[in-house]
């Protein structure tokens, strides 16, 4: 099997591995663990002497990874997992709480370009987009083939951030009243020909992209997950304990700016009061005041880089002070 390490060029890794400072003995969570690249990269900044907890959604990709990682086969601990439910894996492992966490929440190289995963419009496949199969989540091809004009067109627009989306979502009911939808080129070529001609010349990106991202974004109810993590994340790490979340959608990246920017907040009161009876203490530092962004070498190498944006954190022990 090639090594997995050739189907995935991990992002931001030295800024992750820089801003987590693994140490031996401490304890570090990979939520959305891929190829394993930041795991390995944090592993190996330990001298081997951390334990790290990786989760992932995807099984071939938690397989992969535990390849890559065999060599610390007796630090890691891998579950088939969301990161949304990282508590139950922590709970299993008799974990009291974790030094550092890290989320990368782009997809990975080898789920865009196995055709079979219908992640891609650039090849035929059956149109799909979980990431877990096994997950009871409902594929791409219903979603496109049952959802009313409304509900279409606002996953476009909102999740996929496409000002066609109600001629998309339009041209989508026109073509399913024809025939079902169930590959991953016949709603590229629709999608393609929603769009007026001079739009399809101009057009930075291929038409589809948009669409595809949104429709991804819905079918693996991936705001929601990371909604669910945000939530949690605080109370299981120790205090020092950072958190660094690498996003590469607007909405993403806001859910994260807007949870750090209110944990950080000492006064938890409503607005319009005019004093504070909270006596509240902020539970976090944020360590980027504004996302880190890749380097201009790392997109030059690694153009799927371009858009990510790494946000981090570090908790507070229970007076506020810094660890």
């Amino acid at each position: 099997m090639a090594d997995p390490a050739s189907k995935h060029t991990t992002v931001l890794l030295q800024e992750v591995v820089e801003w987590l400072r693994p140490q031996p003995g401490k304890r570090y969570m990979d939520g959305t663990l891929g190829m394993g690249g930041h795991s390995l990269a944090i592993l190996e900044a330990a001298l081997g002497k951390a334990d790290l907890l990786g989760l992932d959604r995807d099984e071939i990709a938690l397989g992969l990874a535990a390849q890559r990682l065999e060599k610390h086969k007796g630090r890691t601990h891998l579950f088939h997992l969301p990161f949304s439910e990282f508590e139950a894996a922590l709970d299993e492992l008799d974990w009291d709480g974790i030094d550092g966490a890290v989320l990368d929440l782009g997809v990975s190289s080898m789920q865009l370009d196995e055709a079979d995963r219908g992640f891609s419009f650039m090849a035929d496949g059956p149109l799909d987009m979980r990431m877990d199969s096994t997950s009871g989540l409902r594929p791409a091809s219903e979603l496109v083939n049952t959802m009313k004009h409304g509900e279409l067109a606002r996953i476009i627009r909102e999740y996929g951030e496409d000002p066609m989306a109600g001629k998309i979502a339009a041209a989508i009911l026109r073509e399913r009243e024809k025939q079902e939808i169930t590959t991953t080129l016949q709603l590229a070529d629709i999608v393609k020909n929603a769009y007026p001609p001079k739009m399809r010349r101009l057009a930075r990106l291929h038409p589809a992209t948009r669409t595809f991202q949104g429709l991804r974004i819905a079918v693996n109810r991936e705001l929601e997950e990371l909604d669910t993590f945000l939530s949690n994340i605080i109370g299981r790490l120790k205090p020092g304990g950072r958190v660094a979340i690498i996003s590469f959608h607007s909405l993403e990246d806001r859910a994260v700016k807007r949870a750090f920017r209110e944990a950080a907040k000492a006064c938890t009161c409503p607005s319009h009061q005019m004093h504070c009876t909270c006596d509240g203490v902020p539970k976090l530092k944020v360590l980027t005041k504004k996302p880190q962004l890749p380097t201009e070498e790392e997109m030059r190498v690694n153009p799927r880089s371009r858009g990510a944006k790494l946000r981090v954190a570090e908790k507070l022990k229970p007076d506020g002070e810094q660890a």
